[in-house]
Formats: C-alpha cells, structure tokens, sequence
C-alpha cells in the first residue's frame, strides 16, 4: 500500500458516497515511525500529519516545519493537563478533547495565549470503561459546555471498539455531531475509513497503510 493508492481509495470512497470530491482530509498517523518513512511522505507532498504524544511531536516536528512548507499537525491521542500548553502551541487541531477538565485547561490557556487549535470532543460510542472519551449520553451536555467556554469545537471524535461493527459507531457519531450542529467527524482508520467515509467522515486517520507496520520495540 501506498500514500497514492489510500489517496485513490479515499476518492473512490466519496464518489461511492455522494460526496463531494476533496470533502475528506487524509491525517497519515506518523506516531512512531522512523523519520526516513516520514520524510518520503513530505517529500510526495502530504502536509497533513497525527500524532498521538506530545513529547514526541515535539521532538521531530520542528525540524520538519522549518524545511517543508505548510505542514499541519493534528493530535489525536490522550492529553494530559500538564502537557496542554505544549500541544497548544505545537498542533493546528486537538481530536482528543475526552473530559470537561481538559477543556476547562485548554479554554483557560487559549485566554492566555490568544489562540486555539482546532477541537474534536471525543466520544466514547461503545461506552467502554477502559477507554477515553464522554459517553453518547453525555455528548450534548458536553458539547454546550465547551461551546460556553467559548473553545472552537470543530467537531466530533470516535474509535469504535475493536471487536464490534465500526460502522454502527460511525453512524452514532454523526446522528449526535448533527443534532449539536456539528459538521466535523474524525473516524476511520486503516481497516474501515471507507466505511466511515460513507457514514460522513471528514477526517480520516490512516497509519499503517502509507507508513507500513510500526517497527516492534526492542525488549
């Protein structure tokens, strides 16, 4: 697989949906690959990158923000509170806004710093205990609370579970985002963006399929 045939399918994908071409973002998942894999997809040209820590990013987008031009970074995993400031400043858009203290920290920081990315509240569609993210019950709550912080919500966030039918859970996603009068719908990854690009879908996030496997960790 390639960044060009991921390109192709997420094409065909919105044609197959009734979409409008270009209504879907590709965020290619660069958390944890070597930099050479990175590098060969600036180098095609893809600016838009995810990242799941903040450390990390930290440590290798810089550099890579200097030489090429344009980039944009997303992050989409977990965001501790100490770690808010940091993201702030380094990503264009947050996907992983999963409880109200989080968004109070980042609200408060926005105050500070004049400016905030992008966010995507996450929501836990398959009510998992063990996973981040508001329950479907409290997503409209939610929603309103960080409307009344005044945080830019851009949209919604889900990881189905594992073992269940992905899009039964993108489907949720997008039945709560528009009732809340959402248009953003981060959903989908290696194995089902083209289902959820067919349940509306404006950002997909797809690892493995351009980068290839991550490298195992050395014991």
């Amino acid at each position: 697989m390639s960044l060009e045939d991921i390109r192709k399918r997420v094409e065909a994908a919105e044609v197959s949906a009734g979409r409008e071409a270009g209504s879907v973002r590709l965020i290619a998942v660069s958390k944890l690959q070597p930099p050479e894999r990175v590098e060969a997809i600036l180098h095609e040209g893809h600016r838009l990158f995810g990242e799941n820590r903040v450390q990390e990013a930290q440590g290798k987008w810089p550099a890579w923000q200097e030489r090429f031009e344009g980039v944009e970074l997303h992050l989409l995993g977990p965001l501790q509170s100490n770690k808010a400031r940091g993201a702030m400043e380094l990503f264009d858009a947050i996907h992983s806004v999963d409880r109200p203290k989080i968004a109070r920290t980042i609200a408060r920081l926005a105050q500070e710093m004049g400016r905030c990315p992008e966010l995507f509240l996450q929501i836990n569609t398959g009510e998992e205990p063990q996973k981040a993210g508001v329950l479907p019950a409290e997503a409209d709550g939610f929603v309103e609370e960080c409307r009344s912080l005044d945080l830019p919500v851009a949209g919604l966030m889900c990881i189905p579970p594992v073992e269940e039918e992905p899009a039964l859970h993108f489907a949720l996603l997008a039945k709560i985002a528009d009732r809340n009068g959402l248009d953003g719908l981060s959903m989908g990854m290696s194995g089902d963006f083209e289902r959820a690009i067919a349940q509306g879908a404006t950002h997909v996030r797809v690892g493995s399929a351009i980068f290839g496997e991550r490298p195992k960790a050395e014991a």
